[in-house]
């Protein structure tokens, strides 16, 4: 949308603001103040009053959580729901790998990730090449057979509860994200507040420590089998790429999340790291520019030794998240090419006073947001041991030091230019391949099934491939999403 579109109501007028701000600094520009963004989750409950399972398991109140807190905070901008993994839909998967809070874990606890053991990892050691093979009819008919309690796997005697696991799976999921347009909506008309991101994407190798592989077993094949490696993280690319365009926002005015998990050092070394995790993520990133869509690395524990690499990317093509890292040093390395967010450490929201909290403020804004180009917001994911009344005080605190004298207060907000320099996709990520991404089952493989087409072919392809790509999206947002 155009900032200049003639405004209707007293809140869209703030809303148009408010995205003016957000955009400017994501853009690593100067806006006319420093805008918050915060990574809200289990701490909208503890505002609400609600427990964690209540979040949690029905996301329709981790919904009205959001709103509530965009009324009641001065925030510009947030996450629709950073409560991101819905427990009623993996409850209906029957998902091995998540302690839902009420159930397996304490209901004023946050969802948990439950890794198996090397033995037990959902992807064997052996595997790659059927991975390699066809990554989407792998993670069907090997992965979740596994990460489910409910589903069987090919070959084994089909069951009314594994055929009622997979139609709940895939309504729940439709019925999640439809429900996302409407909050979004939400958030602009009753609290003139911009969703923050949208899309979603993670590192190939990323995804083999965190649901396939799991981190010993990464570790292990990083020195036993890293060609495999590689080359399944080679195949992963592509689709990865698909999920993460796909589902961006398509003005391309707010970025792309990515979290960023167990590629750094010293999960890896940086031999691995520069071998394996960069090169396979460093494509996907610089091609997503091309198409004009920025990415926020949130760069999840301390990346700090390849910030170097991160500045090899085009300019403006991410935001970067600085977490446990040091912000003055990615302020250092980075600003001159990227916006930089976070700083605020959650342990000072959650046990230090106010007072200490508007200190920490002042002193970021002076280091590191004086020049603009900078987002105001903790360091990790805002969980509910941080204060209500810490959160305010942060808010506030970017109100009174976060004025730039002289800076614009009217700019038309628009979308980044596609990559001029990068006329050409990418070749990791331009094909052929023996599946293509956004399918499951490509119509050159049904053709010779059907009976002969009388009428239009391309009409009968294209539909074909469009409800594949449901089948597609559907597995892939389990392994991305949930």
């Amino acid at each position: 949308m155009n900032a200049t579109t003639a405004t209707h109501s007293p809140m869209e007028a703030l809303y148009q603001e408010r995205l003016r701000r957000y955009v400017t600094a994501l853009r690593n520009e100067k806006p006319d103040r420093v805008p918050v963004r915060p990574f809200a989750a289990e701490m909208t409950a503890v505002h609400c009053g609600y427990t964690c399972q209540q979040v949690t398991h029905d996301y329709r109140l981790a919904f009205e959580a959001i709103i509530r807190c965009c009324k009641d905070y001065d925030w510009d901008a947030t996450v629709a729901n950073m409560v991101y993994v819905w427990t009623g839909l993996t409850q209906a998967l029957g998902l091995r790998y998540y302690g839902i809070p009420g159930i397996e874990v304490p209901p004023d606890t946050g969802f948990q990730y439950r890794e198996p053991d090397a033995e037990h990892a959902y992807m064997r050691a052996d595997e790659y090449d059927a991975l390699i093979a066809d990554p989407t009819a792998f993670l069907y008919e090997v992965w979740l057979p596994r990460v489910s309690s409910e589903i069987v796997a090919p070959g084994q005697p089909n069951t009314y509860r594994s055929m009622l696991a997979l139609v709940k799976g895939a309504m729940a999921m439709l019925n999640y994200f439809h429900d996302f347009g409407p909050q979004v909506r939400r958030m602009r008309e009753e609290c003139g507040t911009v969703s923050a991101i949208a899309g979603i994407l993670k590192a190939p190798m990323d995804i083999l420590a965190d649901k396939l592989r799991g981190y010993l077993g990464l570790a292990e094949d990083l020195v036993e089998r890293p060609q495999k490696v590689r080359q399944a993280c080679e195949t992963l690319m592509p689709h990865l790429f698909h999920v993460a365009l796909t589902t961006s926002d398509p003005a391309g005015l707010v970025p792309i999340g990515f979290w960023m998990h167990r590629g750094c050092v010293p999960f890896v070394s940086t031999e691995d790291f520069e071998r394996i995790y960069w090169p396979t993520l460093k494509p996907i990133i610089t091609e997503l520019w091309r198409h004009g869509r920025q990415t926020l690395f949130y760069a999840e524990g301390n990346w700090d030794a390849h910030l170097d690499r991160f500045a090899e990317l085009p300019e403006r093509s991410i935001v970067y998240h600085v977490d446990r890292g040091d912000i003055r040093l990615a302020h250092q390395k980075l600003h001159s090419k990227f916006a930089l967010s976070g700083g605020v450490p959650n342990f000072v929201l959650a046990y230090r006073s106010p007072a200490e909290v508007r200190e920490v403020v002042r002193t970021l804004i002076h280091d590191v947001g004086r020049d603009g180009g900078y987002i105001l917001d903790a360091c990790a994911i805002m969980q509910n041991e941080i204060r209500p009344e810490n959160v305010r005080a942060m808010t506030e605190a970017a109100r009174e030091f976060g004025v730039y004298s002289g800076a614009p207060t009217s700019l038309e907000v628009h979308p980044p230019a596609k990559d001029a320099h990068r006329p050409e996709p990418a070749p990791e990520l331009s094909g052929p391949w023996h599946v293509p991404p956004g399918v499951a089952r490509p119509w050159e493989w049904q053709a010779p099934e059907s009976a002969p087409i009388t009428g239009d072919p391309e009409l009968v392809r294209r539909i074909w491939n469009e409800i594949e790509g449901f089948a597609h999206a559907f597995i892939w947002q389990i392994l991305l999403s949930f």
